[in-house]
């Protein structure tokens, strides 16, 4: 018959994923002999059997949750539900990965008007008996029940005006005895019955309740943040209850082994005397430093002291513990391993190697790759950001902080910067003609858009803070002014973005800037001494290469060439290429683009200092190069000398029903080769002149040419770009090697990537458009449906955050494997802003990539995620 319930006896540290971590980390303290208060754990399999049974609790579970309850009564001495020598028990989640804003703890459960007499008199201590009473009500109403805990907060505090007294302490029996009353009276109220008593009711509402937490939106929003699957479900810990608040000799607080912000080697934590769990954290008395508990309780400190070392020893890792102190006695209620900041993370791993604790590997394992984001850009002054409130909230599009005053378009983000004002972009939705505005703000908040959104992949490009998908926003650019969270934003006032949590704040919040320690190049070197794929990074312009390079990317997999086009002369010379009615019109064109092209990679190529260096030939659309303002279209004739009808039908007939899908990429190479041309001459000639520059260099440009899903497509550009190519290196007499491939980004490509592998010589896998097209929806749209997938739990998770393995990376694997029977030498890489993402760089290690590439400030993660691919599948 099926186990679902264990004494902590019973348990392991080991069995996590049965008991979940603070099951397993209870039954392992059990084994150690440390002070423990005995209880049981209901584990994991009993809340997904929850689900599968239509969200019911089982009769055989129920009844062994009871059998367990008897088991703890005699190891307790107690009886629950008894009124004479009550036991009572504390309820609490506990999922096998530490997940914030799951259910909240229930304490003192089993109470009731008789239990709390009887409580009273074993205790001879009125008072104490119903401020656990009146605890239990307020925990057990807010967390089962849904009454809001404020609610309750209300009557005491008008309790406490009533008496003239300002702390919870100096209430007497007789205060407490009438809010019992009162809570009672406020909760038959509101849910019209009376507060439940039976104990053993009162057990399984609680159990019900911590299964129900596992689905509440805060636990589904963590879920996918954090890569967490939804049929792990949680475990819940019933604990026979330990008292803080019996008097001056009890107490309870929470301890770290070592500084959570620092990762300093120094106990840091806070207690309270006369107090339960919640009044820690609650901040309604001040704790105090744990250092104090030396002069108040020596013994007890010392004791303490002695189980903090022997946790940090036994779990090689900085622990998180509560405790509480029960008339002088010491109990231990919880370890784990501590959540830590970035900082904290990379210097504890190392000192944890210096100090002989763990290896190399161990070190490199235990730090989460995501954190690094917060050492590579600005973050809120810690104090400042604990006291805001935010307004809105949207998608985390790219990390950091950034506060600025708010402007409406890129012109105005330009001229306020340049006058020396921070500022915020707020758009409906950018555009690649908003590049110079994003490249002087310090955060972009959008509209609409997702997280590979147009704003989302720029600002990560360029490390800028980024909030996407705000649908809540009303926004007017005309008349510059928002509307979010019951607020009015209007040019030129203040707000704060968080690109970590996706949160909006309608105020100025300082920022700190990022700072990288000296450990930080420790934990790299060592990460690189295991890694064994390739780490590149996408960028456009030589300084975001040279960033890339600063962070340890060793070349790049991905520079778009169009994001080159924006600016100045540049836009004219394309418009005028656009606008061109015959081949020689549009070369004439080209002409006056080729020496900034070929300007700008050199300054590409001299930032890689000789690494590969892959360059996508044009790919968006045209129309999005044109002007649609009728000013600026009359501007675009003048200057060609055309009649404004006749440039405006030329635009109108760049438009497309679905430009995603439509004269793009490759295409464009097809229906005016002349493009692919000059762009084989600017990347060509600029490696040939570094090359000069620098004979100690290696220069090999790779074309990539987009879009291809025929192996004659590929064919018709790549002899446009071997016969150009050939031209030039012939005529300069440099001994100048090129290769030309391929982005598989269209089903059809991975489905014949043994025919395309014939003429690719490498392979580059464009995640963001291969999603797109296999899934059958756009990106910049899908934010509009994606949350009821997530309710209705059709989706765990955005697959254009994080690769669907099971979809699209059936077809990276099958074009992999394809395309290295025809060509065994072939180079595979990812360069979609999947990769920077930890589990699908896991996921391309194993299926034998040999380079990611990503956004610069995603190298390091990159780094760190390749490395702990490496340890984890090299055993």
């Amino acid at each position: 018959m099926a186990k679902y319930v264990y004494q902590f006896s019973e348990g392991n540290g080991k069995m996590r994923e049965l008991l979940g971590g603070k099951g397993a980390n209870l039954a392992e303290m059990t084994n150690l002999g440390m002070p423990v208060p005995y209880g049981f754990t209901v584990s994991t399999e009993a809340c997904t059997r929850y689900y599968d049974d239509g969200k019911v609790i089982a009769p055989e579970i129920e009844k062994e949750i009871f059998e367990h309850l008897c088991k703890l009564e005699e190891k307790a001495g107690k009886k629950f539900g008894d009124v004479n020598n009550p036991l009572l028990v504390s309820v609490r989640s506990g999922a096998r990965a530490s997940m914030p804003g799951m259910m909240d703890t229930i304490l003192n459960l089993g109470l009731n008007d008789e239990v709390v007499e009887g409580f009273a008199k074993l205790t001879n201590n009125d008072r104490f008996a119903y401020d656990s009473y009146r605890r239990f009500i307020q925990m057990f109403s807010d967390v089962v029940m849904e009454l809001p805990k404020s609610n309750f907060e209300k009557i005491i505090d008008e309790m406490k005006e009533k008496k003239g007294v300002k702390l919870d302490t100096e209430l007497d029996a007789d205060d407490l005895k009438e809010m019992v009353k009162r809570f009672k009276a406020f909760y038959k109220e509101q849910k019209g019955t009376d507060f439940p008593c039976e104990p053993k009711d009162q057990l399984m509402e609680a159990v019900k309740a911590v299964f129900r937490s596992w689905d509440n939106p805060r636990a589904i929003y963590y879920r996918r943040m954090n890569d967490i699957p939804s049929d792990w479900g949680t475990a819940v810990n019933v604990q026979m209850m330990v008292f803080g608040n019996t008097g001056d000799t009890s107490g309870t607080g929470v301890a770290f082994s070592r500084n959570p912000s620092t990762g300093e080697k120094k106990l840091y934590g806070e207690f309270l005397m006369n107090a339960q769990g919640e009044d820690v954290v609650a901040g309604i008395r001040t704790p105090q430093s744990i250092d104090e508990l030396k002069n108040i309780m020596p013994e007890i400190y010392d004791q303490f002291v002695g189980i903090v070392n022997k946790l940090e020893d036994h779990y090689r890792d900085m622990q998180d513990m509560e405790f509480t102190i029960e008339n002088r006695k010491l109990y231990m209620l919880q370890t784990r391993n501590g959540k830590r900041t970035a900082t904290a993370a990379i210097n504890i791993a190392v000192d944890l190697v210096s100090e002989g604790m763990i290896d190399k590997k161990q070190a490199v394992l235990m730090i989460d790759p995501k954190q690094l984001d917060a050492l590579l850009h600005p973050q809120f002054d810690a104090a400042a950001i604990k006291k805001a409130q935010p307004v809105g909230s949207a998608l985390p599009a790219s990390p950091g902080a950034a506060c600025g005053k708010v402007v409406f378009s890129a012109e105005d983000a330009v001229a306020f910067s340049q006058k020396g004002d921070k500022v915020v972009l707020v758009r409906l939705e950018t555009s690649p003609e908003d590049i110079e505005g994003m490249n002087h703000a310090e955060g972009i908040l959008t509209v609409r858009g997702g997280m590979t959104s147009h704003a989302a992949v720029v600002a990560r490009g360029m490390g800028t803070c980024c909030v996407a998908g705000c649908g809540d926003i009303v926004i007017d650019e005309e008349k510059k002014v928002f509307t979010l969270g019951g607020q009015t934003f209007h040019e030129g006032d203040f707000i704060s973005l968080d690109g970590t949590t996706g949160k909006i704040y309608g105020e100025a919040i300082p920022t700190v800037p990022a700072s990288l320690s000296g450990n930080f190049g420790t934990i790299m070197e060592w990460t690189d001494e295991f890694r064994k794929m390739g780490v590149r990074t996408n960028a456009d312009t030589p300084r975001d290469a040279k960033q890339a390079r600063k962070f340890g990317a060793e070349g790049i997999g991905l520079c778009r060439t169009e994001h080159m086009f924006f600016e100045g002369e540049r836009i004219k010379a394309i418009r005028e290429m656009i606008c061109s009615k015959t081949v020689e019109q549009r070369k004439k064109a080209l002409a006056k683009l080729l020496p900034m092209q070929r300007g700008d990679f050199e300054g590409i190529y001299e930032a890689m200092e000789g690494c590969p260096v892959t360059i996508r030939f044009l790919d968006p659309p045209l129309h999005e190069f044109v002007p649609h303002d009728e000013a600026d279209i009359r501007a675009l004739a003048d200057e060609m000398g055309m009649k404004y009808e006749e440039v405006k039908a030329t635009i109108d007939g760049l438009h497309e029903f679905n430009p995603m899908m439509g004269h793009r990429g490759c295409r464009l190479a097809v229906s005016y080769p002349e493009i692919a041309e000059m762009q084989t001459q600017a990347v060509i000639e600029a490696a040939i002149n570094v090359q000069k520059k620098h004979a100690d260099w290696k220069v090999v440009p790779e074309i990539m040419i987009p879009l291809v899903g025929e192996i004659k497509e590929l064919q018709f550009v790549k002899k446009t770009v071997v016969t150009t190519a050939d031209e030039i290196i012939k005529k300069s007499g440099v001994d100048l090697h090129y290769k030309v491939g391929t982005m598989i980004e269209i089903p059809r490509a991975a489905l014949t990537a043994d025919e395309i592998a014939k003429d690719a010589e490498f392979f580059s896998f464009g995640t963001n458009d291969l999603t797109q097209m296999t899934f059958g929806f756009s990106r910049d749209d899908a934010g509009h449906f994606l949350e009821y997938y997530y309710q209705n739990k059709i989706y765990e998770s955005d697959p254009f955050a994080k690769l669907d393995q099971v979809g699209v990376g059936k077809l990276v694997q099958m074009a992999a494997k394809l395309g290295r029977e025809t060509r065994p030498d072939i180079k595979l890489g990812i360069c979609g802003e999947h990769g920077g993402d930890p589990s699908t760089i896991e996921f391309c290690y194993k299926t034998g990539l040999n380079y990611v590439s990503c956004s610069p400030f995603r190298v390091p993660i990159a780094r760190l995620a390749a490395a702990q691919a490496a340890i984890k599948y090299d055993k």
